[in-house]
């Protein structure tokens, strides 16, 4: 992840300068590894950058050769490299960053240019010719972005990654909206992503499961999210999702070693974009890069869905954490075992937790209690990992709103109601999951990347007739895409996971960690909150009154 601020249209942007630079420093938790600003007109970006691609030549703000476009981008570009090719009018790139493809993009489509990018991502971008900006988020919302306007600056607009960035100078803040673009010229937001299980969620679909699409494009989801030139891992819970993910990103790695080592026995220099890939201006070639090493080549998937990456990685790190003897952690190691990673179990206590809340919530920018309960053992889990030298981790969020993974979803009473239930699920992620996952790991300077939420991916399973998804007497929750990996008739295929962890029941996140945690923080409330606090709520509440001690 990356920190951005940005205001456009301010009456007086040098002097408003040290103060845009104080809010981007808000947010260096997100982009500990260098900062840098732009100003042109009277529009500033401010960026703070954690770099996992294009390390040597990626700091941002990008700026085109004329000196005409800068950009801010936080977030990830999978089809960058695809994109470099497909682009119809010529482009010298200046840096290997999957982000520099936006200005060409927009140069070529002005705002339909969110359209043709495969990834997660809040980016401002600003004309100077035009004196325009345009800024966009990614279709679900997997990065944090927010929009504010002040009455002391009428006509100015700002953006930012996190709402500590914009409090301090806007008196009117809203959620920048998942899959939507923001255009100065109109001042108007636009949707671009408009699949139609997403805007007609009462249009049924009727698609048969694929078991075999479904299983191929969640391995190109992983396999994307692989692009890194810095130490990654994944978080194993132990669950059917972090699992599946786990699994498919170990045989990725696998074959990538297997590949380079079959190559360098051969004595051949370069296979599958291990060593030698496609530079900015050409072919470079040469050998691997060690871990931990920056690279001057060009990370990423090509058009046959290879990766091209420069990590060789001896083990996959796997990391989960909970109480001691939590049930997720058992699970985790089973699966850790099954797989080969290098699993790291760590184990929080309760007063850990307790004396990490308010952390928590400066960081979550929220109070809900759910989103609290789950994100604090996430938090806690994500220090630990960026302390031993990790910047990126795969997740495996979005599987339970996808699939109708919860148990409430037992209750449903027909295929409709339980895909309107879907959807409306998979539309709120940005206000929940999406969240937790963002915040919870980018408040120690570490990336989540989410396979579930692969574009291609949730094409192929939000268009599956839900009757297939429904849990019955017969089915257990998230029954296809379990079928998907169970490969019991494919004898000449490797198992996924064991049988005990991918027909495993459902673990809610905060029970899975560890049956008192959440007796704690009840318990904590009762001691913290009196009955007559309850009756006496505080005018700065407004409406929004809590209903439990917890709360």
């Amino acid at each position: 992840m990356c920190g951005i601020f940005a205001c456009h249209h301010h009456p007086d942007v040098q002097k408003f300068k040290s103060t845009a630079l104080r809010m981007g420093k808000a947010v260096r938790h997100r982009g500990p590894d260098w900062s840098g600003n732009v100003i042109a007109n009277n529009t500033i970006l401010v960026h703070e950058r954690l770099s996992i691609v294009g390390v040597n030549s990626g700091a941002q703000p990008l700026v085109n050769e004329e000196g005409t476009i800068s950009l801010a981008v936080n977030g990830e570009i999978y089809n960058h490299r695809v994109i470099r090719k497909q682009l119809k009018q010529p482009y010298t790139f200046k840096t290997n960053s999957d982000c520099e493809v936006i200005i060409p993009l927009y140069t070529e489509h002005g705002i339909d240019a969110p359209k043709y990018l495969d990834g997660m991502f809040s980016w401002v971008l600003h004309d100077k010719k035009e004196d325009r900006v345009v800024a966009a988020r990614d279709p679900i919302g997997i990065t944090t972005f927010y929009m504010g306007r002040s009455s002391k600056t009428p006509g100015a607009v700002y953006f930012a990654s996190e709402l500590k960035c914009l409090h301090p100078v806007c008196d009117s803040i809203t959620s920048f909206p998942p899959g939507h673009v923001y255009d100065s010229k109109t001042d108007l937001l636009t949707r671009y992503f408009t699949p139609k299980w997403l805007v007609e969620p009462t249009n049924i679909p009727t698609t048969p499961v694929d078991y075999k699409l479904l299983r191929t494009t969640l391995e190109k989801s992983v396999r994307k999210r692989l692009m890194a030139e810095v130490p990654f891992g994944v978080l194993l819970s132990g669950g059917l999702d972090s699992s599946l993910v786990a699994s498919i990103a170990q045989r990725e790695i696998q074959r990538l070693n297997g590949a380079a080592r079959m190559a360098k026995a051969n004595g051949v220099n370069g296979i599958n974009g291990v060593n030698g890939v496609n530079g900015v201006n050409g072919n470079r070639s040469g050998t691997a890069t060690p871990i931990g090493q920056p690279s001057d080549r060009l990370v990423g998937i090509d058009e046959e869905n290879e990766l091209a990456t420069v990590q060789l990685l001896p083990q996959l790190n796997s990391f989960s954490i909970g109480l001691p003897d939590a049930p997720d952690s058992k699970a985790a190691q089973v699966a850790a075992d099954y797989l080969g990673t290098r699993h790291h179990n760590f184990t929080f206590t309760i007063e850990d937790g307790l004396n990490a809340l308010s952390d928590v919530i400066y960081h979550l920018e929220t109070y809900d209690v759910t989103t609290i309960r789950a994100s604090t053992p996430m938090f806690l889990l994500s220090r630990k990992i960026k302390a031993m030298g990790i910047k990126m981790v795969l997740s495996g969020e979005g599987s339970d709103e996808i699939f109708g993974g919860y148990l409430y979803f037992h209750a449903a009473p027909d295929k409709s109601a339980f895909h309107q239930e879907c959807v409306r699920r998979v539309k709120n992620l940005h206000l929940a999951d999406c969240l937790r996952a963002n915040k919870s790991t980018a408040a120690w300077g570490l990336e989540a990347r989410v396979p579930f939420l692969d574009k291609e991916f949730l094409d192929v399973a939000m268009n599956i007739d839900p009757k297939e998804k429904m849990i019955t007497k017969d089915r257990i929750e998230k029954y296809i895409l379990r079928k998907a990996f169970d490969t019991t008739d494919e004898p000449e295929t490797e198992p996924y996971l064991p049988e005990n962890i991918l027909w495993r029941q459902k673990e809610q996140f905060s029970d899975g960690v560890g049956y008192g945690w959440i007796d704690a923080l009840k318990d904590n409330a009762e001691l913290n909150v009196s009955d007559e606090d309850m009756k006496n709520p505080k005018p700065e509440w407004g409406d929004d009154i809590p209903d439990t001690k917890e709360a």
